[in-house]
């Protein structure tokens, strides 16, 4: 039993070996043929290196070696590809071996390492000789192409030439400038030919991109020129002198201008436009047009500035004439209370608050003269511009209207006594005939029930009315409490109105509503039974449910009937 037992942990064993030993040689094959793969590709590219088609380039350049630049040029090509095939391409080859070695011995590690170095290596390389392919083509691919390049450069060239001619009086004296840089690029088209004569490729390629350079620039002056010609030689002068003739006669009529810097920037300006007219000779004209435009701007911005002074001036004018006008009629007022207000204190019985809201309102008035005053003088010395004068006068204004404000409340509490009975009486009688048109308008209906509200309310009109009489009555007269009973008696009068109204339109709209409705009782037991209800209420004097309850059932039968009622309602007061 035991043997057996041994037996089974060593065959066991014995497996287990063999399988880790067996997943290792799997694994190490899998490593070993993955980096094996990846040295036959580094491989492949170095080949692909040694047959790089450089040299057979360099050859065709052989054949036109007539001028010294390429001549130095072609000896640096030869000396940068001998130096890839002799030093860079065999040091890659040795690399590739030891890489190669590295694997054979089973060192993964330092495999790795080479296999990374060997491929940064190769990218330098490979950079190096598409580099160095690149500019080779560029001189053998050269003629072809810059042959192509210049027939495109000619074309655009004879277009910008053609539009200049059409518009050249618009370019004025800068047309001779231009002109003479047409004939530097058409003196660069017969020197790419020279070189191209020569086969001196190198220089034929730097005219092309020297042309294109100066047909982009002659583009944009074919296009900005004329615009900065106007304006920096005829606009803004012009408006330059305007704007002297304009600003020498508003300081003439005391204008006060000096917050404006105009002669400054008028000089800062003119040194602008002649240094745009300087640059413009030589065809910089780079931020030109943009300089000149904000030069417009600020000369625009100048004209709307002076154009309103001159209305902020009218303006100021017209505001101070009325404030001194209203200042002159508040001095007199508050003069003629002070002169009169020992007769006031001995005619009614003023308190000490009224008294000194009074010599408040004086002391403010008194203010508002001295600042009025520094204003003016202000004014006549043209300290400050008309802008900022007009925000004084109207702040000055508003004070004052504050005051009379103020003033007027003062008046009124102590001074228009008489005023208040006067409006009070002539209030009472206009309350007295609303309230007879209540009682007129409830007796215009005969109503089955009138509800005992309406009689309360009544009652406290009249007796509102009765306070009245009575205030009036009282020796002296209360202002205060006259002008609450006057309130209240006219809230409650007109609310009895409306109320009246409101009640004589409901009755008799609930009245046509039940007459109407009777042509339906025998269709809709449910409207006969709402009918009912609706009469009961009429007669309880609840005509406003009554309403309510027979519109709602006959809109059942009939949409819209309100309005019908409303028409029929309407007609029979057009009648009365």
């Amino acid at each position: 039993m035991g043997g057996n037992i041994i037996l089974t942990i060593v065959a066991t064993t014995a497996i287990t070996m063999f399988l880790v030993i067996g997943m290792l040689f799997i694994i190490q094959y899998r490593k070993n043929k993955k980096f094996k793969k990846m040295i036959e590709n580094l491989e492949i590219e170095k080949n692909k290196l040694d047959s790089s088609p450089i040299t057979p380039e360099l050859n065709k350049i052989e054949s036109f070696l007539n001028n010294k630049a390429l001549s130095e040029k072609y000896d640096e090509w030869r000396e940068r590809l001998e130096n890839i095939k002799e030093k860079q391409i065999p040091y890659i080859n040795n690399m590739l071996i030891e890489a190669d070695y590295s694997l054979s011995k089973m060192d993964y590690k330092s495999t790795m390492y080479k296999i990374a170095k060997l491929e940064m290596e190769m990218y330098k390389v490979k950079s190096n000789s598409e580099v160095l392919l690149a500019e080779v083509k560029k001189v053998t691919d050269s003629e072809a192409e810059n042959r192509e390049k210049i027939i495109s450069l000619k074309t655009k060239y004879r277009e910008l030439y053609n539009r200049f001619n059409e518009e050249i009086k618009e370019f004025g004296g800068a047309a001779k400038y231009v002109g003479l840089q047409f004939e530097n690029i058409s003196k660069r088209f017969e020197n790419f030919e020279v070189a191209m004569d020569k086969n001196d490729y190198l220089e034929a390629s730097a005219i092309v991109t020297s042309i294109k350079d100066m047909l982009e620039h002659m583009t944009v002056v074919i296009e900005e020129v004329p615009s900065i010609v106007l304006l920096a030689y005829n606009v803004i002068p012009k408006r330059i002198e305007d704007l002297k003739k304009i600003y020498k006669e508003m300081i003439d009529q005391k204008y006060p201008l000096d917050y404006l810097n105009v002669e400054y920037n008028i000089d800062e300006a003119t040194k602008k436009i002649t240094d745009i007219k300087d640059r413009l000779k030589i065809l910089n004209i780079e931020d030109s047009l943009f300089e000149l435009k904000i030069l417009m701007e600020y000369f625009d911005g100048v004209f709307k500035d002076l154009d309103k002074e001159k209305v902020n001036r009218s303006t100021y004018e017209e505001v101070s004439k009325s404030f001194k006008t209203k200042l002159d009629s508040v001095n007199m007022l508050v003069g003629n209370v002070f002169s009169q207000l020992g007769e006031v204190k001995n005619l009614y019985d003023l308190n000490e608050n009224d008294i000194k809201l009074l010599n408040d309102v004086k002391t403010t008035l008194d203010e508002i003269n001295k600042d009025y005053e520094l204003l003016c003088s202000h004014t006549s010395n043209n300290t400050f511009a008309y802008s900022k004068l007009i925000e004084e006068i109207e702040s000055l204004a508003n004070r004052l209207m504050a005051l009379e404000d103020r003033l007027d409340n003062s008046l009124n509490a102590i001074g228009n006594m008489k005023d208040d009975e006067s409006r009070a009486r002539q209030q009472l009688e206009e309350i007295k005939i609303i309230l007879k048109d209540s009682k007129y308008k409830i007796r215009d209906y005969s109503f089955p029930v009138i509800p005992d509200s309406y009689f309360v309310e009544s009652t406290e009109a009249t007796d509102a009315i009765k306070e009245i009489i009575k205030e009036l009555n009282n020796k002296p007269i209360n202002i205060a409490t006259l002008n609450t009973r006057v309130d209240t008696a006219r809230d409650l009068v007109l609310k009895l109105y409306s109320k009246t109204k409101e009640m004589v339109k409901n009755a008799r709209l609930a009245e046509t509503a039940i007459v109407y409705g009777n042509l339906y009782r025998p269709l809709d037991k449910d409207l006969d039974k709402s009918l009912s209800n609706a009469e009961i209420l009429f007669f309880k004097g609840e005509y406003n449910k009554s309403l309510e309850i027979s519109v709602n059932a006959l809109n059942r039968i009939d949409s819209g009937v309100y309005d019908k009622l409303m028409a029929i309602y309407d007609n029979k007061v057009t009648e009365r």
